[in-house]
């Protein structure tokens, strides 16, 4: 893969997760030449991995646009995102040292500070969030997973609702992480497995909630 299609891809991908797309919006090659600042042939290459990843989806006239999932396709998301985090989070309170248990509470820290202001900073509240599961993934030390989850973690839906999520929901995912900081803790997998399976549970149905609501909007 060229630097040229990984530019592309990166780009490409920001603009979909973190631009100014929405579900269904239709893709040019040219448009997304422009979005990446390079030639069209390493966007082809970019539209390719990002169509294995079912951010960009194509209809049976070949026309590109950014994925709009429906209910069902969004409740399996969380369903497997479940099943694979709760594998994650077991193998990494068998794993999990102490620096990166401080580190855990230091980003949960800096999450639970972003939701419980006046008005909560979502964007502190995503990156954190990120940055937590991230490193007990990584402290699952499990190639399979790294490759497996990312695709049904960054979703562009959530990223579009989550100013819509009530302050009580956002408080909540910093409680499940603390409950998560203490099953490492006591390296209790099972316990660790429990919380994170209940965890992303409580996500989807906020999720659910705040889809809702933005439609009402």
């Amino acid at each position: 893969m060229s630097r040229a299609s990984d530019t592309a891809y990166e780009k490409i991908r920001s603009f979909i997760l973190y631009g100014e797309a929405h579900p269904g919006m239709q893709l040019t090659e040219e448009r997304l030449s422009e979005i990446s600042g390079v030639s069209r042939t390493p966007v082809r290459d970019a539209v390719q991995r990002l169509e294995n990843e079912m951010l960009l989806v194509r209809s049976a006239s070949k026309r590109l646009s950014v994925a709009d999932w429906s209910d069902d396709e969004i409740d399996e998301m969380f369903t497997l995102r479940a099943m694979l985090e709760s594998h994650a989070a077991e193998r990494a309170a068998q794993r999990m040292d102490g620096d990166s248990l401080v580190r855990l509470r230091e980003i949960n820290e800096i999450l639970t500070e972003a939701v419980n202001r006046p008005k909560p900073d979502i964007g502190t509240f995503l990156d954190a969030n990120r940055q937590f599961h991230d490193l007990i993934l990584a402290c699952a030390q499990s190639p399979r997973l790294s490759k497996l989850l990312p695709a049904l973690v960054e979703q562009p839906v959530v990223r579009r609702t989550a100013n819509h999520y009530s302050q009580e929901d956002l408080v909540q995912s910093g409680l499940d992480h603390d409950e998560l900081i203490a099953a490492f803790t006591a390296r209790d997998q099972v316990w660790a497995g429990a919380v994170m399976t209940s965890h992303i549970r409580r996500a989807f149905h906020s999720f659910s909630s705040a889809s809702a609501r933005t439609v009402e909007d």
